[in-house]
């Protein structure tokens, strides 16, 4: 019976089953922290499995080469500083008044007709250097502001705003859940940039333009008054004590990394044996395009405008306190990752889809969509969906541009249908005045319409690539 649990592609396919089923039973039922749930399930699993414990753990002399600290190590040093950084320059552009400039700018460009489009864009923009949650905090008192000025419901204004914040998260860097699916699958940021936008763009037009007016004008949400009125004070006094940065400015800021970004990745092919690559690459290297916008931020935003640097050193410390547990969840998703692929699993699992017929990027999607509907969390999902499909795609010989897709798949099955489980149910829920029938009715279909679009287009894609 051991013989073929460790070696049968059956039994190696119920070994991983299993995991997965007491991996959500510790997060759902037992309450465990993810991260430690990641860790028990990736030790069962390899323990169940037969792999010796010099491999999983090390010896008492070395651990260097075991799965546990390879696991973890090796996806840590690659996104760790890229989290990092993103946090501290979404922290700076919040603390400066950059939301506040961009969504004036665009309500004035766009008008009051076209105001929840201009909340969209609002959510699409800043979204991308700041965390969903933190996005909500700090534009929900726009939402509220242009809401009360229009006269109309708050579901209106707030479903695009969300549908950008929810979009950026999923599918951009510097996210976690983005920069954690390139680290797994092997596929380099400016990829997952291009393919993130291709496959992002329509879902956000779809999913937060067409279906949030339409959802706007049928559910009725008022805005609360003790929110707007201590909202339009801060305001106030924060106008009056400080310069706002320019709208130009803000854009350079958030568009420096990325543009760096993409420029490494396609410098290849576009100036290759130039003696300009080598500066490219080293520019356009995650870490070092995010650690230049940054200090731009610090100077462009900070010093430049008064703001003393100690107060700058103690906001960027401030702001990557919560992101030590998002790290943590990613290395144990990426060991998780690590032991299925030592024990036989990804390989047997590869044969069994093969035999199927099921194209791996459904695969990826499926998984992903059914472990966030059972847990919750898409950074959960993204990591051990990732850790999963990994190893199937070992000496497949994809190109950069279908591990994209692939990682893009991973990422909109992580964001469909968030119900009751999700943390981020409840912060729309009690931000935008909604009682829990109405958040399914607007939040859930939003994020659900989302996920199948995005997934649609990036399905459609890999067909041609």
């Amino acid at each position: 019976m051991a013989h073929w649990f460790r070696h049968e592609t059956g039994g190696l396919l119920l070994l991983c089953a299993a995991a997965i089923a007491l991996l959500l039973l510790l997060i759902i039922k037992v309450k465990l922290e993810p991260f430690i749930s990641l860790l028990v399930s990736g030790l069962a699993l390899a323990l169940a499995a037969g792999l010796p414990v010099s491999q999983i753990v090390g010896t008492p002399l070395s651990s260097k080469t075991s799965l546990l600290e390879t696991g973890f190590g090796g996806i840590l040093g690659h996104i760790a500083p890229i989290i990092g950084l993103g946090t501290i320059l979404g922290a700076i552009l919040e603390s400066s008044g950059g939301a506040d400039v961009l969504t004036r700018k665009l309500l004035h460009v766009f008008g009051e007709k076209r105001a929840p489009l201009a909340m969209g864009l609002v959510g699409l923009i800043f979204g991308i250097p700041v965390f969903f949650d933190i996005g909500i905090f700090v534009l929900a008192p726009l939402v509220y502001i242009t809401a009360r000025r229009g006269g109309r419901s708050l579901v209106l204004y707030a479903m695009p705003m969300l549908c950008g914040l929810s979009m950026t998260h999923a599918f951009l860097p510097p996210h976690p859940g983005p920069v954690a699916a390139s680290g797994l699958l092997g596929v380099s940021l400016g990829w997952l940039i291009i393919m993130g936008l291709v496959c992002g763009i329509p879902a956000f037009l779809v999913a937060g333009v067409a279906w949030g007016a339409w959802i706007g004008k049928r559910v009725d949400a008022s805005v609360p008054d003790e929110y707007t009125v201590g909202e339009e004070a801060r305001e106030q006094e924060a106008e009056d004590e400080r310069p706002e940065p320019s709208l130009a400015l803000v854009g350079l800021i958030i568009a420096v990394p990325l543009v760096l970004i993409l420029l490494a990745t396609f410098g290849d092919v576009w100036w290759k044996g130039s003696s300009v690559l080598p500066l490219l690459t080293f520019l356009g290297t995650p870490a070092v395009a995010l650690t230049i916008a940054v200090l731009l931020a610090f100077y462009l935003l900070g010093v430049r405008r008064g703001t003393p640097a100690k107060e700058l050193s103690e906001l960027a410390t401030r702001s990557l306190r919560p992101i030590g547990m998002i790290l943590l969840v990613v290395g144990g998703g990426a060991f998780f990752g690590a032991v299925i692929t030592a024990t036989g699993v990804g390989k047997a699992l590869a044969a069994t889809m093969s035999d199927a017929g099921l194209p791996v990027i459904v695969l990826a999607y499926l998984i992903a969509c059914g472990l966030r509907l059972a847990q919750g969390s898409a950074t959960v999902a993204i990591v051990t969906t990732g850790g999963i499909v990994g190893p199937l795609l070992h000496g497949e010989h994809h190109s950069q541009a279908h591990l994209a897709l692939i990682a893009i798949a991973i990422s909109a099955g992580s964001i469909i249908a968030s119900h009751v489980n999700d943390g981020g149910f409840w912060i729309v829920s009690r931000y935008f005045n909604l009682s829990v029938r109405d958040t399914l009715k607007t939040w859930t279909v939003l994020e659900t319409i989302l996920s199948l679009v995005g997934f649609a287009i990036a399905g459609a894609l890999s067909t041609f690539i």
